[in-house]
């Protein structure tokens, strides 16, 4: 089962990079602005995709001013200098929504990461100013009964991240 997952993951990989490779560079450019002035880059992540919260402000490669939001914080605390990057397993989670209703009301931009939906639902990436589609619908490998398993939602937010994250430490070093 770990070659097949292996051999599917790398198809995301290359998947990712060739599908999200300007759209880095965009979400990049969107969090050196807080970088750059006195605002804080937040990194909001559900369930699994804290994770990338975690390597943003206790990683090796720490991403300056990061700090991890939580919904239980006010939204007065936002300044118009902050920017944000929202990650959920998929587009459609409630607590993500309203996040990211208030801050596109607020016009402060911000990034976000997750798996669309196939239905109509209202969705984080209308709201967002960049999107990264993971392209997850099921697991990547059948079990012995049939059922698909192996969801690599976290390690593709956290691939992007790191994109993000190259990139955005490049125009730091430019500025």
């Amino acid at each position: 089962m770990l070659k097949i997952f292996s051999t599917q993951l790398f198809g995301l990989f290359k998947k990712w990079q060739d599908s999200h490779e300007e759209s880095i560079e965009d979400a990049a450019r969107i969090l050196a602005q807080a970088s750059v002035g006195d605002g804080h880059i937040y990194i909001y992540g559900k369930q699994e995709m804290q994770a990338v919260g975690i390597e943003a402000t206790e990683g090796v490669d720490k991403l300056a001013n990061a700090k991890v939001w939580d919904s239980s914080t006010p939204f007065d605390d936002i300044s118009a200098s902050d920017r944000f990057l929202i990650i959920t397993r998929e587009s459609d989670d409630k607590e993500a929504l309203l996040l990211a209703q208030h801050l596109s009301n607020q016009f402060i931009p911000f990034a976000t990461i997750s798996a669309l939906p196939s239905d109509q639902t209202e969705q984080l990436a209308s709201y967002s100013d960049v999107h990264f589609d993971l392209q997850l619908k099921q697991g990547l490998v059948p079990n012995e009964t049939g059922e698909r398993v192996g969801y690599p939602s976290a390690i593709g937010a956290l691939f992007i991240y790191q994109g993000i994250k190259f990139t955005l430490d490049e125009i730091l070093a430019d500025y």
